[in-house]
């Protein structure tokens, strides 16, 4: 093989820079968001919380997704309060903060009604809720099926590298709609504080739409579903 021929193949195998932004930011949201970070708690410790603090499953659910909703109102307007000056360091910062507490929200519903946070297939679907309804494109490119609810992923044995597929899909979608996310709220957001308010009011109906859908997608795991994810682990 000539010298050419060889730097063709391994610029090939280089992973190109979205490919390297997409892992770095799955990986991101993974590590805080689910497993916690310094004061910020891990998502099993958010749910251990609401449980000890509400009699029922599904009232600690709405604890947890209330919890939430306040801080990404808070993010988004604190994020928001400097306006056209702040925007290029302000927006990148809010739009993480704001999947990194989805993340997090999500990993505690999945935790309290049976999911094990800790498996690479529950991470996956908690993952895949930020995405919405790209999650059936996300699924059908990584060769699982698209039928039903994410349950269905986390009851089954899912080879690694079909997972890293997974989420290297939902990291194409979010860096994508970062931008698109940026672009809708320069308008509004470029007025101090009069930003900071926009900023709370879409993001709060952005991450209440993700807490529903996460709500539908991962039911409370009983009889047969949860000896599956028990028998996978």
């Amino acid at each position: 093989m000539s010298s050419h021929e060889k730097s063709t193949a391994s610029d090939a195998e280089e992973p190109s820079a979205l490919e390297r932004r997409s892992a770095d930011l799955v990986t991101r949201l993974l590590k805080v968001g689910i497993d916690g970070l310094g004061p910020f708690d891990s998502a099993a410790k958010v749910a251990k919380a609401a449980r000890a603090d509400h009699p029922s499953t599904e009232s600690a659910v709405h604890a947890v997704v209330r919890q939430h909703t306040k801080l990404v109102a808070g993010n988004g307007f604190v994020t928001g309060l400097g306006g056209l000056f702040t925007l290029p360091v302000s927006l990148p910062a809010n739009v993480f903060g704001f999947h990194v507490l989805a993340v997090r929200a999500v990993a505690a519903i999945a935790e309290l009604r049976g999911y094990d946070t800790t498996k690479p297939e529950v991470r996956s679907a908690v993952l895949l809720t930020l995405v919405g309804a790209d999650a059936t494109d996300v699924l059908k490119s990584a060769g699982l099926p698209t039928g039903g609810r994410l349950v269905g992923l986390v009851t089954s044995r899912v080879p690694r590298p079909v997972l890293m597929l997974v989420n290297k899909g939902v990291g194409f979608r979010l860096i994508a709609k970062f931008g698109t996310q940026g672009l809708l709220r320069l308008p509004q957001r470029a007025l101090p504080v009069v930003g900071g308010a926009v900023g709370a009011g879409l993001d709060t109906v952005m991450f209440r739409r993700i807490t529903k859908n996460a709500e539908k997608a991962l039911p409370p795991l009983t009889g047969g579903a949860a000896q599956a994810v028990e028998g996978s682990a």
